[in-house]
């Protein structure tokens, strides 16, 4: 069995070192992936200066291009994004624009360079929005080129105008859990079967 590995690019808006339900939740995907032969690795964009753009590097003090490297070298990329006002957050948004210029580049056999590649989206929030701001994401990722894993994303949405969040909970829901679960499961298998048999170059 083929060794896969994982990046999670986590978009909550708080930086490191402060506690955020965006990173626990892409650190619980991480952890099921883990059960299924897949080393993963996550950062918090936030934390490194990625401009605003739609070209694979910006410039001096860009950090995308290292950042787009480490997606380049795993077989899945996961999201892991807040819900803020009934959307991704902006380093989600972001991150999308970001990927939007390799949508020109290709690789060797002239395929896009992101096919072959699997997708998933974790969500938290506090507010209604998840199917949207799933279904935002995994549209943006499609379009760039990645591939996504049946019931490919797992969310978890607290009580509306409440301040409960994510990382406050005692135990993570059976629901949320069996999501988790379900989105790792599947990602780590198309992922392992995309290794074997890539799309046709056109």
């Amino acid at each position: 069995m083929a060794d896969l590995t994982a990046l999670a690019l986590i978009c909550s808006l708080t930086p490191s070192p402060a506690p955020s339900s965006s990173e626990l939740m892409a650190r619980h995907v991480l952890d099921e992936l883990a059960t299924h032969g897949v080393s993963g690795t996550s950062l918090r964009v936030v934390d490194h200066n990625v401009m605003p753009g739609v070209q694979v590097d910006m410039g001096d003090g860009d950090a995308w291009p290292g950042i787009r490297d480490k997606i380049l070298t795993a077989d899945i990329l996961v999201i892991a994004t807040p819900i803020w006002m009934g959307h991704p957050s902006s380093i989600t948004q972001r991150v999308m624009e970001r990927l939007d210029a390799d949508l020109a580049e290709t690789d060797n056999e002239g395929r896009p360079i992101m096919y072959g590649k699997v997708a998933v989206v974790a969500v938290v929030g506090n507010e209604d929005g998840a199917h949207k701001t799933v279904a935002d994401t995994q549209q943006g990722l499609n379009d760039v080129g990645f591939t996504l894993p049946a019931q490919g994303a797992t969310y978890w949405v607290g009580e509306a105008m409440q301040t409960v969040d994510y990382k406050d909970l005692k135990a993570v829901p059976e629901k949320v859990a069996s999501a988790t679960a379900g989105a790792a499961r599947n990602a780590a298998h198309l992922a392992r079967y995309l290794r074997t048999s890539q799309y046709p170059a056109g």
